[in-house]
């Protein structure tokens, strides 16, 4: 799959791409999963936040989660956040309806001037808006997963880290496991749709598995604003995925024999080898 297809319609071209990581050494609970979310709740637990595009300098209005607002629940065994009422991760993107520019929030405004001009030269000359206008309200998981892809393709052309594009491609693969809980195929076209975004979500899903692997034997910690335990359990769970057991194991172990890591993180550490335990007993 090409894992920058989707952004054709912003006015960029989407070369065949397979890997991110190419040529880069060049330079849960069931209940949770069940959770509804109502628009008019979502939209009360948002504000409006002013932003200053770093690459052509002009304001835009962006949607903001109020973070005090919001209730946690228990996340994902792969530590995918979990909120009552709304999904966090369509509103971790930043996106300049003026030129292009998108990336996650913790990234947008880090960016060198030798980036920029990467950025004006490679997005914002080719750089079209979209058809629709960027939404009043609340951010739908369309519009999240096409920002999403934006922000890979203004990552791709920065020359970003590793780490940065195998965490939006966590973060995407996250928001379309979203998309996949609101489909309902009951029909030959919701079928259809529904097995397009799977196969997307376990391709990003794959890509940030390889990210991760890569960037834990190039980059030095926190990566991503993780700490070794924290990026070594959800490389483990990621491994888990793939059954990739023997990956997992090591991590875990590193965890459950680290003298850092909180007891919350090894009681998720053990339970997660107990799964992976289990998995090869019945031969899976």
């Amino acid at each position: 799959m090409n894992v920058m297809a989707g952004v054709e319609k912003f006015g960029f071209r989407s070369a065949e791409a397979t890997n991110l990581y190419e040529g880069e050494k060049r330079d849960q609970s069931d209940s949770d999963k069940a959770v509804k979310k109502d628009s008019s709740q979502e939209e009360s637990l948002l504000l409006d936040k002013t932003v200053n595009c770093p690459v052509c300098d002009k304001v835009f209005k962006a949607k903001a989660v109020k973070s005090g607002r919001i209730r946690r629940l228990q996340p994902d065994l792969d530590l995918r956040p979990r909120f009552e009422h709304i999904d966090t991760l369509k509103y971790n993107v930043y996106f300049c309806p003026h030129c292009g520019y998108a990336a996650l929030q913790r990234y947008f405004d880090h960016i060198s001037s030798l980036q920029i001009r990467l950025i004006k030269a490679q997005v914002c000359t080719t750089y079209k808006p979209e058809e629709y206008p960027v939404p009043e309200g609340i951010v739908d998981y369309d519009t999240a997963i096409a920002r999403y892809k934006l922000a890979l393709a203004a990552a791709e052309a920065k020359r970003a880290k590793t780490s940065e594009k195998a965490y939006l491609c966590l973060n995407l693969s996250w928001v379309l496991r979203g998309r996949l809980e609101e489909l309902t195929p009951d029909d030959a076209a919701s079928k259809a749709l529904y097995s397009d975004y799977e196969q997307q979500a376990e391709t990003y899903y794959e890509q940030a598995f390889d990210g991760f692997t890569e960037a834990i034997a190039t980059e030095n910690y926190p990566i991503c604003g993780m700490d070794e335990c924290t990026l070594d359990y959800l490389l483990s769970a990621l491994a888990c995925h793939f059954k990739k057991y023997e990956i997992a194991s090591k991590c875990l172990a590193r965890i459950l024999q680290s003298k850092t890591a909180t007891k919350k993180m090894k009681d998720r550490a053990f339970e997660l080898k107990e799964m992976i335990v289990n998995e090869l007993r019945q031969g899976k």
